[in-house]
């Protein structure tokens, strides 16, 4: 980074969830009266996020996938799951719309906790999650995703990330549970499309490190029956 910017600033004080999110938008806001010129795309809560993901994101989707009766999307900042969600039901009303949250992420009411994958979850809730259409909610916890990745590498042979392997791990733990009509002879065989947000490339010296992985597994805490939220 160093390499690019002029400046680099590391914000090393973590908050109350054991995260840097909110030191580091604090931040944020120190540095847009300290510099004229200081622009900050806020992709929390940028409109722009989320419109392009209605526009692109969903458009490569539907043109792909056809008909979709559930849809998986892990959340962090909610542009992804505000622009997804709007125009996959726009075209398919049905669809269930899943968002996929970590465990110690605070944007769907959880307790916060200190979490060591990125790219999924906040310990904010962002203005652009409450614009989506969300029909469930599904938990995952940290040792769980790590556990999906090794999943997808070995069995489909993808090389993908830890918010990735979050979202896969929703997607089996929803359809093992048991749903209405799902083993009834000519039962109609759900579409299902999931978003894979991240590769593995930046997680080769944790998720897809066995020590780092086992340590991981080791210091996890069960949740106390964490089951799906259903959103009004």
């Amino acid at each position: 980074m160093r390499l690019l910017c002029e400046r680099v600033e590391k914000v090393a004080l973590r908050d109350e969830a054991g995260s840097y999110l909110k030191s580091r938008l604090s931040r944020v806001q120190e540095l847009l009266l300290e510099l004229d010129s200081a622009y900050w795309p806020n992709q929390y809560a940028n409109p722009d996020a989320r419109d392009a993901h209605y526009r692109f994101t969903a458009g490569e989707l539907i043109a792909q996938a056809g008909p979709l009766d559930y849809l998986f999307v892990g959340v962090g900042t909610g542009g992804t799951i505000a622009g997804l969600s709007h125009r996959v039901k726009e075209v398919y009303p049905d669809c269930v719309v899943v968002a996929v949250d970590a465990e110690g992420s605070v944007i769907f009411g959880g307790s916060p906790r200190k979490r060591l994958i990125p790219g999924i979850g906040s310990s904010i809730v962002p203005p652009l999650c409450g614009q989506a259409l969300i029909d469930q909610v599904e938990i995952v916890s940290e040792a769980r995703a790590v556990e999906a990745c090794g999943a997808l590498a070995a069995k489909y042979g993808l090389y993908a990330g830890g918010s990735t392997g979050s979202t896969f791990a929703a997607v089996q733990d929803y359809f093992a549970r048991d749903r209405p009509g799902a083993h009834r002879p000519g039962a109609h065989c759900p579409r299902v499309a999931f978003i894979a947000a991240d590769r593995g490339h930046a997680y080769a010296q944790t998720v897809y490190d066995p020590l780092w992985a086992q340590q991981l597994r080791a210091e996890a805490v069960p949740p106390p029956g964490v089951e799906a939220l259903a959103v009004n």
